[in-house]
Parts: structure tokens; sequence; C-alpha cells
């Protein structure tokens, strides 16, 4: 070999070597993808924390993360809880994705959305979600079954509601860890906090998305004694309003827990960790005898309204590793459909869209100087009924403008309070915002929204058999049949529930009043449940009812059964098809009245 080939041989190891090495110094010191902590409380409203100007709350822990966060302080989700999860999940409108709704069918997020837990997943995240999921408790709208691989949960919308585990009240409850029942010790938050601390732990090494929803401070305002003392002795509180403000001074300690441990376990500086609420304060705020008590920063309305102070919430963010600033404030509109596209590009997730998103990603605003926005018109409502309702408890709004229930005008910057229709003197403005809803309300009514609906599934591998509650029966009015004082108030209804059938075969259906877990019978008189501390209220008693008969139509089976005495349930039999069937299943009294079977299972059995 001639020594020019002999060195440019040589050369071009050389040159291979350090290409090599370079790539390999380069792949080793690439950042990795920032972990998410999502925290969202369940219905803590703008005014519920020390740092939006309520003087009587304490929420130290809260307050130091929103001064060193970035705040966006126009930040609008649902009146209610459902449906802003399941526009949070999706980044679509709830009315889209089938959540708009909290009971009754229409709180289950329809199969074919994805969701921001299966993006992460998609992307290789370890994915956590702990608390409250309100999008269904069955196959396949579990949390399981929609990307989180790990999930400890309550049932239902809140604890003691028709899906949640028998007889919880937010002390030593049971919960689902992974789809199976764990009984804890402890309080409500603070063991979500706990668990979802342990995922973090356990997933330190990799990207990790965990979402903590708790379940307060929701009704009923069951609170450690501790906490409620706080607040005992304040006079501009009313009782039930000291019980929430104590449920929220937890929650704040839960998140100093949860500061100091991803701080100890180096984790801070490149974690996106946001807070927000689902919907307006729910007792923060009241107006009794023309006396104000709690603090509502100005706003109109609280939980379910659709004015400002029933969607506007909290909105921190805080990323220490991505450069987007801290202790500053972001004005324009932006809302819970624009979090699954923002933390896509911030995170830098690959996903293909199965679904238009309505969100926008809002990264610009984090990442750059001065970034273009848009005076965009975004729309929310509250409908809580079977099928959407056109302009029913509405809001559309832009930056400047909120035209309510397609009549009133308000000038938000200069009218925070809502107190001053202007509607008459901008009706240009009411055109354009109603042209907006027109365009809105004509894309749902092409999806067929309300022709569609989402079922519950049996007798497949992934849960059989499937306990369903009342909870998903498609009922209006639905009074409290929907809530275990339902059951054990023998409160009257009658409905359907829509389920599908994964395979033909030979199945059991068994109607009951109690869930298997009570190991009630059907006509077992409950006493009161007493709570250990004073300040717990109690469950009620059942009612003195003698249900006598059972009757079920599912498929081929269309069968009415006698109630034998001391029986826990009544059980019916056939083979039925593979499809999607209305069930209906129901209990009557020796007097006639017709009542829902509160809980009803469906197993698929051997033939």
């Amino acid at each position: 070999m001639k020594v020019s080939d002999s060195l440019r041989a040589t050369g071009t190891l050389l040159c291979t070597l350090l290409t090599i090495l370079i790539n390999s110094a380069g792949h080793s010191q690439s950042p990795q993808k920032p972990n998410v902590i999502l925290i969202m409380t369940d219905d803590q409203g703008y005014g519920d924390l020390g740092f939006h100007g309520n003087e009587i709350i304490q929420t130290p822990h809260l307050d130091n993360l929103f001064e060193e966060s970035v705040r966006v302080t126009n930040f609008h989700v649902s009146p209610t809880c459902t449906p802003t999860r399941g526009a949070l999940m999706t980044g679509r409108y709830s009315n889209r994705v089938g959540t708009w709704h909290t009971i009754a069918g229409r709180s289950l997020l329809y199969e074919d959305e994805k969701t921001l837990a299966q993006i992460f997943a998609q992307n290789g995240y370890a994915t956590g979600m702990f608390g409250k999921w309100h999008l269904g408790d069955n196959y396949p709208f579990r949390p399981l079954d929609r990307g989180f691989q790990q999930a400890v949960r309550h049932g239902g919308g809140g604890v003691t509601q028709g899906p949640d585990y028998w007889g919880n009240n937010y002390f030593d409850d049971t919960y689902w860890k992974n789809g199976e029942p764990r009984t804890y010790d402890g309080y409500v938050t603070d063991i979500f906090f706990d668990e979802s601390m342990a995922f973090i732990e356990e997933h330190q090494e990799r990207p990790f998305f965990a979402y903590i929803a708790t379940n307060a401070p929701h009704s009923p305002f069951h609170v450690p004694e501790e906490y409620y003392n706080l607040y005992k002795g304040e006079d501009r509180l009313l009782e039930d309003q000291k019980r929430f403000y104590g449920m929220i001074t937890n929650i704040d300690d839960n998140i100093g827990r949860l500061e100091d441990h991803i701080r100890k376990l180096g984790l801070r500086e490149n974690t996106i960790l946001i807070f927000l609420g689902d919907n307006g304060t729910a007792a923060g705020y009241r107006v009794r005898n023309g006396t104000e008590y709690g603090f509502n920063a100005g706003l109109r309305g609280t939980k379910n309204s659709e004015y400002d102070g029933g969607h506007r919430v909290p909105f921190a963010l805080r990323w220490p590793a991505g450069n987007i600033g801290e202790d500053k404030d972001l004005d324009q509109l932006l809302a819970h459909i624009d979090l699954l596209p923002t933390l896509a590009e911030l995170a830098d997730l690959r996903f293909v869209e199965t679904n238009p998103l309505d969100g926008k990603s809002f990264a610009p605003l984090l990442l750059e100087e001065n970034p273009e926005w848009e005076n965009r018109t975004l729309i929310v409502d509250s409908q809580r009924i079977l099928n959407l309702v056109k302009w029913r408890k509405s809001a559309v709004m832009d930056e400047t403008w909120r035209l309510v229930n397609g009549r009133e005008l308000y000038n938000i910057k200069e009218d925070r309070s809502q107190e001053n229709d202007l509607a008459s003197k901008y009706p240009e403005v009411v055109d354009r915002l109603r042209e907006s809803y027109e365009q809105w309300w004509t894309s749902l009514m092409e999806q067929n929204v309300n022709e569609r609906y989402a079922y519950i599934k049996a007798g497949t591998r992934y849960e059989n058999p499937v306990r369903i509650s009342s909870h998903d029966m498609h009922i209006y009015p639905y009074k409290n049949a929907w809530h275990q004082h339902g059951a054990l108030d023998a409160t009257t209804g009658q409905g359907i529930l829509k389920v599908e059938l994964g395979e033909p075969g030979r199945y059991r259906i068994s109607l009951r009043r109690y869930p298997r877990e009570s190991g009630l019978a059907i006509n077992e008189k409950v006493e009161a449940k007493k709570e250990t501390l004073e300040i717990s209220s109690p469950m009620p008693g059942s009612n003195n009812v003698k249900m006598t008969q059972a009757t079920l139509y599912l498929g081929d089976i269309g069968e009415t059964k006698s109630i034998q005495p001391g029986a826990e349930a009544v059980h019916f039999e056939g083979t039925l098809s593979a499809g999607k069937y209305d069930m209906t299943a129901i209990l009557q009294d020796n007097e006639g009245r017709v009542y829902p079977s509160y809980y009803t299972y469906i197993e698929k059995i051997e033939e």
C-alpha cells in the first residue's frame, strides 16, 4: 500500500472514530425530556388561594408556587368537573367527546378519542394518575384503558358517589389501584399524594407524566379535625366553608410535601409543574341575607355558572430548566383545550391527531419575547342534561368580551364582575360572537353528538364481571339515584344503560340495591352512619321500603322475578349475541313504585 493510501485510510478511520465519539457524547449529554406533574383540584375556584387576594385562607405553598411561576390570569375551564376533564385530556371541546354531563351516561369519554396520557405513553413516558378520573369507571373508559400505566382512584365524580367503593368517607377508604380494590389508612388527599410521590420516585430515571387530580375540596366536606380547627373561630365563613377551606389548606400542605420530594430527588429543575382548578368555587363564596362570606376575587358566579366565576380558574406553570421565565403574568385568553397541544410542544411529543384539536398551543407565549397571538373566540357551557341544548348556560369569550346565553354582553376588561350588560350598545359585537357560536354549534350537530352514545363493554377479557351503577343510567330528571345515598334512601327512577356485549355466549346478570362489597340484602335496613369526627356529616339511613320483584330487559331476556327474603341480588341468565343493547334493570316494591337496579353486575360465564 502506498504511503498516501495508508494515510488516507488512517485519516478516514480517525474521522469515523471522531464522528462516533461526537455523536456518542452528544447523545449522552442530550437533555432528558421534561417530567410533567399536572395538579388539578376539585371545586377550588379563582379566589380560593391567598395569592389571589383571599385574606382568610391559608395556602403558603400554593402562594409560593404562584410567585415563582408563569401565571395565566385569564384561564378558563368548563363550569363543572367531567366536561373540564374531557376537554383537558383530548384538547377538544367536551361537547364533542361525549363528556358534557357528570352522570347519566354523558360523562364517558368516547372510545375513539386520543388522550394526553396516551400521547405521553407513546413517547416513552411513564404515566400515572391519582385521585379523581370521572370519565368512566368501566372498560373501555377507565384510566388504565386510556393511556395511564398506573392509576389510584376513587369511583365516579366524588368519594361516596354511586360508582365509588361502598362506604368510603374520605378516611381509611378503599380505592382502586391498577384496577383492584385496596384499603388505605389515612385521609383521601394525603393518600393520593403519597401514591403520586411513590410513582415519581419509582420512575425518576425516565420522563414521567403524573396527573394528580384531588377529590378535595369537593363535597361532602369531610376534613381532618386539625384543618377544620384552623378556621373554627372564623366569623367571615359559614360552617361548610370552614371545612372547605380546611380541605384546601390540607391540599396546600401536600403540595409542600410534593415540592420537597421532587427537590430531594433532583427533579425540580426539569419538571413542568402545573396547578389549576377544574371549575369555579363550590363553597368558597356565599351570600346569605345580603352578607358575603368567603372570597370570589370580584368574579360573578360560582361552580356551574356561565359567568366568569364559574369557569375562570387559578393557573400556574413552572419549569425552571425551560427558560420560560418566572413570576410573570400571561393575560391572554387561554383554556383547558390548550393544555394538550401546549404540553406536546414543550415536551416535543410526536403524535398523529385522530380527531382535529380545538385547542392551540400557547408555548410561544412561554418561550418567545414578543409572540404574535390573535384575538380568538372560545366557548364554554354547562349542559348537565342528556342531550345538548343550544345556548344553554353558555359564554362566548374573546380577550375583551363575554356574550352570556346569547343575550348579555360584558366588557370583561372594564367590568370584571359582569354587572353592566352592554348588548344594546354594541350589537355588532353581539352579532360577531353569536356567529362564532353558530359555527361551533353547527360543527357539533354535524357530528350527531346527541345521537351518539358511549357503551360500557361487558363480556371481555378486560373486565369480567362488570359492575355498573345507576350513576351511568340514562335518565332525566335523575333525582339522587346516581349516588350511594340514592340506594340508601330508595330514590325512585327508571332509565336505560348503554351496554355492549363483546362476545356471544352465556351471561349472568345480577340486579342489586347495594354492591357486592357491602354484603347487604336488598331489603336490609341500614342505620345512619356516624363518623368518628363530629365535623363530618352522617350518611342517611335507608327508607323502610319492601322491594318485592326485579325485572330485566336485555336482548332476548325479558323477565320478572320475585325478591326472596334476605336476598342480596336477583340473578338472570341467558344466551346473548354480541352487540350493543339498551338494558333496563329495575326493582319494584309492594306498592308498585319503581327503582333502578342501583348496582348491576354482568358476567360472561361458561356454557
